[in-house]
């Protein structure tokens, strides 16, 4: 079974774009065919994946609008080994014209229905908002990660999109659920981190991913030079945490489906 995983955050600056990249290469070193969908205008998981958006001729965007399917529009991250069905400012648009088109909430799932069988995970970087781009990602997904940092107002933005999910579980996908929270930019010493972690822990439990990112130069170097941080530098605290939470989110999966899982270990 193919894991469609949605990745957002209506919060902006939180590691979700960074989460998306690094979880994808980690994937691929852990030996799992992986395609990265691109939702977000801005293109950076496009670019921290080595791909030049300003060369594109087609993208997501011509997906959405089924001008183009996924196998002529995706491209190969060279730096990181996984498919990514890029974007770019063009996708922009897509909002204004997808306003009357039918379906239009099932674009991007329509799509991915011809691709998935090519792929163990599939990662959806969604937009910063909470827009027409993200309930496609929303709608087209098996479960949510929640990037965030442990200050006071993302446990506000958190409570809002709590909100969203189980709106779009009710009327577009009854088989939502949030997969994980990621605690991201993590600085140990900093109290407030600790105790907006904690709070994340009584409410959400097993929810709550056991590995945090910490705040990390390497990761924050790693897309200008258009790669993860797993071939950036492989030592850094950044890289081995994302890996480290990468085998944490393979071991939930074997968990979710345990007959799948022996299925797969007797073969």
């Amino acid at each position: 079974m193919t894991r469609i995983i949605a990745v957002t955050n209506q919060k902006g600056g939180v590691g979700k774009t960074t989460t998306v990249v690094n979880v994808a290469a980690s994937l691929v070193a852990l030996e799992q065919r992986t395609l990265l969908v691109d939702l977000d205008p801005q293109g950076n998981a496009t670019t921290g994946s080595g791909v030049d958006k300003s060369a594109l001729t087609q993208s997501v965007y011509h997906v959405l609008l089924q001008q183009a399917s996924i196998p002529q529009v995706k491209t190969r991250s060279s730096a990181g080994g996984f498919d990514v069905l890029p974007a770019n400012r063009e996708l922009a648009g897509a909002e204004v014209e997808l306003v009357d088109a039918p379906q239009r909430e099932y674009r991007l799932r329509e799509a991915l229905e011809a691709v998935k069988n090519d792929y163990d995970v599939i990662l959806i970087d969604c937009p910063p908002a909470l827009n027409m781009l993200t309930i496609n990602g929303l709608t087209s997904c098996w479960r949510v990660i929640i990037p965030m940092q442990c200050e006071y107002y993302a446990l506000e933005g958190l409570s809002d999109l709590v909100q969203t999910i189980r709106r779009v579980r009710g009327h577009l996908n009854p088989n939502l659920e949030i997969e994980g929270l990621l605690r991201t930019m993590v600085d140990p010493r900093n109290a407030l981190s600790q105790q907006v972690s904690s709070q994340l822990e009584r409410y959400f439990g097993e929810k709550v991913y056991k590995t945090a990112i910490p705040r990390n130069v390497r990761l924050a170097e790693a897309p200008s030079h258009g790669q993860p941080a797993l071939q950036y530098d492989p030592s850094s605290k950044g890289a081995q945490a994302y890996l480290q939470l990468t085998k944490e989110m393979l071991e939930r999966f074997k968990q979710a489906f345990p007959t799948e899982a022996s299925r797969e270990q007797r073969t």
